[in-house]
């Protein structure tokens, strides 16, 4: 699940909340970590403030397994547990799918798109706008998106987790919201300014470690209270029995389209999703970009995937599951925290009132791993969108002569103003689900681009340009005006579930249309992005054929299109991670022979994956 959420419709009122009780050593455990991370910036700033490429990239030079640690690190922010137990308490374990299905996508960037964006050598994502393109065109693109994803959508993304956080602070030890939006932001800011990619990243490996321990700790603790009686109890409860299935419930045809088809059928490919964006992307695209090379780029987001989506998720449906026993209904949530306004109230307040029942040290512990996981986040989206700022608006727009010295200390003035604007707007926020909920329908339809643009050459600006706007306007004529409830209302048209797809439907139609109605990008664009890329496949033939009679050689005879392979890859890495998934829940849910035939599944799948990488690998020197 990615950093972005979508249930965030909660925020406490927190005049007079009840703190839970601290012990002096929750509290040392709290400020060492605050102090760790804080150094870690402070030591790193002097190697990251040297250029820009250190500053945002630490100069291509990072390992798989460190950049790797730093995905999952980012993908786990506070408000991501409150998702995934808004899930389970609404729509059972198997609601998850909304975010499970996002695995495929993932592993079409591991297997196929890493290493093409390694070989990129772009300083940011949206650079690629001018290799792939030309001409007008490409740099209003890149601009235009540095703009909206840099500013807009980070900051509108950043409130969101701050919102979160501001709960969490709110409920577990009775802050204000600007207390905790001083207190995590201040030290998130500071440490993110001076040390850059680098201190992200570092600091992350200790965001991981903390954040994992403090959620394996607190399902394992939160299953043996009392009221839950042990796993075996909780499994079998009144409360619980209906919302194990991994899989939705076959004869809810409803229910199936919703969770299950659509994500594995439509929303993978063709939604933009940050953290899961088709062809890879975002900070995803950055780790993969200040990797060593590409078979380390390969490395990091297959590491990510399996730790993400295989093994993560359980201790917060552990929890959500408990919660469920403990709080069954909105009512007894409201009974014990009376203050929370009652149009304030949701189910994914039960994961930090199930927080509220831990013992000292655990306490501190897991309060520390949700620090842990703000500040990871954050930090990210910082550095992320300070790059965009510098790299492609700053030293495109305003100052093309810019020294690396003023790039970078644009860069650490950029993520100070990021962090101040979304802190303010975190304030004022106390509905982000309809906000949210548009942004994804924004990219509605535009994930195809994102694949086909580096295997099509006939795609170019304007098909992008056309897919971007047309998913925007749809949806906000189907999120603003009658029009979207007379189709997909309650006595519309269409069922509601349709939707997406309909925006999916329209956007794809109009962008191919747009494609075949407008000019190629020239010659000059198009060969020098294949001899730098090599993407390879049928759908580069026009272009070599042209090259060839030309006597310009395109092709590197080294390189073999490995893209079938890749996509074989990604099958069968589907099939071993969510063998995983599904072997780790039955074995919780004690059902061990099928836990023991899925485990056996997940063991050939990765003796097959291992023989298909060997036909994937990059030849390094």
């Amino acid at each position: 699940m990615g950093n972005c959420t979508l249930e965030l419709e909660l925020i406490p009122t927190t005049k007079h909340l009840k703190m839970v009780d601290l012990s002096t050593f929750d509290f040392v455990l709290i400020i060492a970590f605050f102090a760790i991370t804080l150094f870690i910036g402070i030591y790193v700033s002097k190697q990251s403030g040297k250029s820009s490429a250190a500053y945002f990239l630490s100069n291509r030079n990072m390992p798989w397994w460190l950049l790797g640690v730093s995905m999952v690190a980012t993908t786990f922010s506070t408000d991501t547990p409150n998702l995934v137990t808004d899930i389970v308490r609404n729509n059972g374990v198997s609601g998850n799918w909304v975010w499970w299905a996002f695995l495929i996508t993932g592993l079409l960037t591991v297997f196929v798109y890493a290493k093409l964006w390694r070989k990129s050598k772009v300083n940011t994502d949206i650079e690629f706008y001018e290799l792939r393109y030309g001409g007008a065109p490409a740099r209003f693109l890149r601009g235009f998106r540095a703009i909206y994803l840099g500013i807009i959508f980070n900051i509108l993304a950043m409130a969101g987790v701050t919102l979160a956080a501001i709960k969490i602070g709110g409920i577990m030890l009775g802050l204000q919201p600007w207390e905790t939006v001083i207190y995590a932001g201040f030290i998130t800011v500071v440490f993110s300014a001076l040390g850059g990619f680098k201190g992200v990243v570092y600091t992350d490996f200790i965001l991981f470690f903390t954040a994992m321990a403090g959620a394996i700790g607190a399902a394992y603790y939160l299953v043996g209270l009392p009221e839950v009686g042990g796993l075996e109890a909780l499994l079998t409860h009144e409360n619980v029995a209906d919302k194990l299935n991994i899989l939705p419930d076959f004869s809810n045809t409803e229910a199936l389209i919703t969770l299950l088809i659509i994500p594995l059928a439509v929303q993978w490919w063709s939604s933009w999703y940050p953290g899961a964006e088709p062809g890879g992307g975002g900070y995803i695209a950055q780790r993969m970009l200040a990797a060593k090379d590409e078979n380390h780029a390969i490395g990091a987001t297959f590491f990510f995937n399996i730790m993400h989506y295989a093994l993560r998720p359980w201790p917060w449906i552990i929890v959500a599951l408990a919660s469920l026993v403990v709080f069954p209904d909105l009512a007894s949530i409201q009974e014990t925290f009376p203050n929370v306004a009652d149009d304030k109230l949701g189910h994914d307040l039960a994961y930090s009132a199930m927080l509220t029942k831990l013992p000292h040290g655990l306490l501190g512990l897991v309060l520390a791993s949700l620090v842990a996981a703000y500040m990871s986040t954050i930090s990210t989206h910082l550095n992320w969108g300070s790059s965009y700022i510098v790299n492609d608006f700053y030293k495109q727009q305003v100052n093309k002569n810019a020294s690396e010295k003023e790039l970078v200390n644009v860069g650490r003035i950029s993520t100070v103003v990021l962090m101040i604007f979304s802190a303010l707007l975190a304030l004022v926020l106390t509905n982000a689900l309809q906000l949210f909920d548009i942004i994804l329908m924004f990219g509605a339809g535009t994930g195809l681009i994102f694949i086909l643009r580096w295997f099509w050459w006939r795609i170019n600006a304007w098909s992008e340009i056309s897919a971007m706007f047309v998913s925007g306007i749809v949806s906000i004529v189907l999120n603003f005006t009658s029009l979207g409830e007379t189709l997909f209302g309650d006595a519309g048209v269409m069922p509601s579930w349709a939707k997406f797809p309909f925006v999916v439907l329209i956007t794809t139609v109009v962008w191919i249309a747009v494609t075949y109605m407008t000019q190629a990008e020239t010659k000059d664009v198009l060969q020098n992005f294949y001899k730098r890329i090599q993407p390879g496949g049928p759908g580069w033939s026009k272009v070599i054929s042209e090259a060839n009679r030309e006597d310009i050689e395109l092709v590197d005879q080294n390189e073999g299109w490995s893209v079938p392979s890749g996509i074989l890859a990604m099958l069968v890495g589907c099939l071993l991670i969510y063998s995983i998934m599904f072997a780790t829940g039955k074995l919780i849910y004690g059902e061990y022979t099928s836990a023991l035939g899925l485990a056996g599944l997940a063991l050939s799948s990765a003796l097959v994956l291992r023989n298909l990488w060997k036909k994937i690998k990059a030849n390094v020197l």
